[in-house]
């Protein structure tokens, strides 16, 4: 008698393949999604900035200015050509996906808070009669908060990361100083504080939910 004749409870039992759905699934990331949408929309509005009478770079972030609050959301989307455009995306996607791995579905919480606080910031301490664009605010954030969290952390793995990312991005500390050249130093050391604070706040948040031990 065939397996096929044999009833169900009397059949062998053959387990199945494993799904190659959830090895992919696995390997996802809460954000990830976030960061592709990010990169795609911003290359689009500045191939669309390269049109005939377009001056989408007009919408970034006037201090001072009422109208200019609007900037707050606006500057990370717009750069100032393809090349400030392409250092952004590169960085970004390096400290994004570290965000990502490191803080799981917090990540959304913490970009939208890092661009609001950086933001406001910015629109505070910046010089009237600029216009500030790129999302450098938001790429310092990640790095603020990155280091901030390796140094609270006080594990190896953290460590090793804050040292990395000092070897990788340390030169970014001399952005956040006043320069005479058209750089939103404003941006980069309000985007590096409001990283600093949303590495602090998401770090006690995780030390109260941790359970206490008794010796």
């Amino acid at each position: 008698m065939s397996h096929e004749e044999l009833p169900p409870s009397a059949r062998p039992f053959i387990p199945a393949p494993p799904s190659d759905k959830q090895g992919i699934d696995k390997y996802k990331q809460p954000g990830c999604g976030l960061i592709f949408f990010f990169i795609v929309i911003a290359w689009g509005i500045e191939i669309l900035d390269h049109f005939p009478l377009v001056n989408l770079d007009a919408l970034g972030l006037r201090p001072k200015s009422i109208s200019g609050l609007i900037g707050i959301f606006t500057m990370p989307w717009l750069h100032g050509g393809f090349g400030h455009l392409i250092s952004n995306t590169l960085t970004f996607v390096v400290l994004g996906y570290l965000i990502v791995a490191t803080e799981k579905r917090r990540f959304y919480h913490t970009t939208f808070m890092i661009v609001l606080l950086s933001g406001i910031g910015t629109w505070l301490i910046g010089r009237s009669g600029t216009v500030h664009i790129g999302a450098s605010g938001l790429i310092y954030g990640y790095f603020g908060y990155l280091v901030t969290r390796a140094f609270l952390e006080k594990r190896l793995l953290w460590t090793v990361l804050g040292i990395v990312l000092f070897i990788m991005y340390g030169g970014m500390i001399f952005g956040m100083m006043p320069t005479g050249k058209a750089i939103s130093w404003e941006g980069h050391l309000m985007g590096f504080l409001a990283g600093i604070w949303m590495a602090r706040s998401n770090f006690k948040k995780t030390a109260i939910t941790l359970p206490s031990v008794r010796s």
